[in-house]
């Protein structure tokens, strides 16, 4: 399983990459194994700014749908079109092609309340 030590994580199975202000955010390796074949991601909140813990979106799989939770409070400022028409990337590459949302960070202090890879790990028993 991947966990990339450089990124950031949430118990609800997100992952964030900061880069500055920007956050890039996704769902865990873990978590699209768990879900199976993703097909489809649903994300209507571009251009909305939300609370931490929001749900900011959608992912449909086969068998269930689960919520995406936004991990740090800031505005919706991009979706992956590519998932439109090819979600599976979310199961191929979730970390790099398979990314969902960038969010303006509205207040940086919360970075420090995602978990660390290994935290992460400790959670899902990895």
């Amino acid at each position: 399983m991947n966990i990339p030590s450089e990124l950031k994580y949430t118990k609800d199975h997100e992952w964030v990459k900061i880069d500055g202000d920007i956050a890039t955010i996704g769902i865990t390796d873990f978590a699209q194994g768990e879900l199976g074949d993703i097909v489809y991601v649903e994300v209507e909140t571009v251009g909305e700014e939300l609370e931490q813990e929001a749900i900011f979106g959608t992912v449909e799989a086969v068998k269930t749908v689960s919520d995406l939770f936004l991990p740090l409070t800031g505005e919706i400022i991009e979706f992956n079109e590519a998932l439109e028409s090819d979600p599976e990337l979310v199961n191929n590459d979730p970390y790099e092609e398979g990314w969902m949302v960038k969010v303006k960070i509205a207040d940086t202090s919360q970075i420090d309340d995602l978990l660390s890879a290994d935290g992460y790990k400790e959670i899902i028993g990895a």
